[in-house]
């Protein structure tokens, strides 16, 4: 079935919020499938909107506390009047999306919004947890994988892609006063959290952690790839070139001597073809290879109810195009009962 004008209109939105919020993402997304693409650049584009709602505004706790009502109204089925939320919601009723993964997110979101550090490596991989690997979790699900070992491999990557950007970003977030590096690590290089908050600066005890959280990202990126096998032939590109995209920021910031504080490690258009390139000829050797026994690793333990609550549930059988139709359809519904809301704002409490 064909999309509607504005249906069209709003895969577009999404389209143009993740090619400028998140590039890495954007580049490999090219490599996935069509019928995986759109409802994967809709939920892009939802935990984007979701992100800078809750990063841009002030009153943080009460930018939260929208998202969720934003939540609420999409799996309702009467999502509110915008873009993102109306293409998330036909990706929510496609998909019979499990409620804990997108929740999940916004539990990070919120953790973020109080300005929570975190003590030891197992409470950012808790973290990381909601904030990326969620939305691995999600990503299987769209590609109807529900696997509960495809899906700890999953949240492997979603973990070590967390990790490779809080050390991209440590100066980053030092200078606006967020700080995520575990906190036990940095008491055993002697590094006093006041003091590097007050004046950021790059120190040999400071690489030394920075460099040990990318060796635990180096760990769980080796670990994702056995999952990719579990995946549909035609989607195993775009998650290696994720893999190797993100892996990639790692690289170039041990480039730069682990110095996250006076640079910030960026990958070129070149090196991104590169690695789109590799991803296509390795997601052509996985039908070859037998499955690796990595496979039926024990997922992390914080990651363990994302794995649960994807797993619980058969994929349906919907097309993506007629849950389009029908989230247009119910709004359109929504609209004729009560006139008097306007078009672009109903259900306006929940605006962020």
């Amino acid at each position: 079935m064909r999309l509607t004008r504005t249906e069209a209109a709003d895969m577009a939105h999404c389209r143009e919020a993740i090619r400028d919020g998140s590039r890495s993402f954007h580049a490999a997304s090219k490599l996935l499938p069509r019928r995986v693409r759109d409802p994967a650049l809709a939920l892009y584009a939802f935990c984007r909107l979701a992100d800078d709602s809750v990063d841009l505004h002030s009153e943080k706790a009460e930018a939260v506390a929208r998202l969720h009502e934003r939540l609420d109204l999409a799996y309702r089925g009467v999502p509110r009047n915008a873009p993102a939320d109306r293409a998330f919601a036909a990706m929510v009723a496609r998909f019979d999306m499990p409620r804990e993964l997108p929740e999940a997110l916004l539990e990070g979101l919120a953790w973020d919004a109080e300005g929570r550090r975190y003590d030891s490596l197992s409470e950012l991989r808790a973290y990381s947890a909601r904030v990326a690997s969620a939305v691995g979790a999600m990503m299987c699900v769209l590609m109807e994988m529900r696997e509960a070992d495809g899906l700890a491999r999953a949240c492997d990557l979603g973990v070590a892609m967390q990790l490779t950007n809080i050390a991209r970003d440590v100066g980053e977030d030092a200078r606006e006063g967020r700080l995520y590096l575990p906190r036990d690590w940095m008491e055993d290089e002697g590094l006093d959290e006041a003091a590097f908050l007050a004046s950021p600066q790059m120190s040999p005890a400071l690489h030394r952690v920075i460099a040990r959280l990318l060796r635990e990202a180096d760990g769980l990126y080796a670990r994702s790839e056995a999952g990719v096998a579990t995946l549909p032939v035609s989607a195993r590109p775009g998650i290696f070139a994720a893999r190797y995209i993100y892996a990639g920021i790692g690289r170039q910031l041990r480039r730069l001597g682990h110095d996250s504080i006076t640079h910030r490690a960026r990958t070129t258009g070149a090196q991104k073809l590169g690695w789109l390139m590799l991803a296509s000829l390795r997601a052509g050797g996985t039908m070859m290879m037998p499955r690796s026994a990595v496979l039926h690793a024990r997922p992390l333990p914080e990651v363990a109810y994302l794995v649960e609550a994807a797993a619980e549930r058969p994929a349906p059988g919907r097309d993506w195009s007629e849950a389009l139709c029908s989230t247009m359809a119910a709004l359109k519904a929504r609209d004729r009962d009560d006139p008097a809301l306007p078009v672009s704002g109903r259900h306006a409490r929940s605006r962020s």
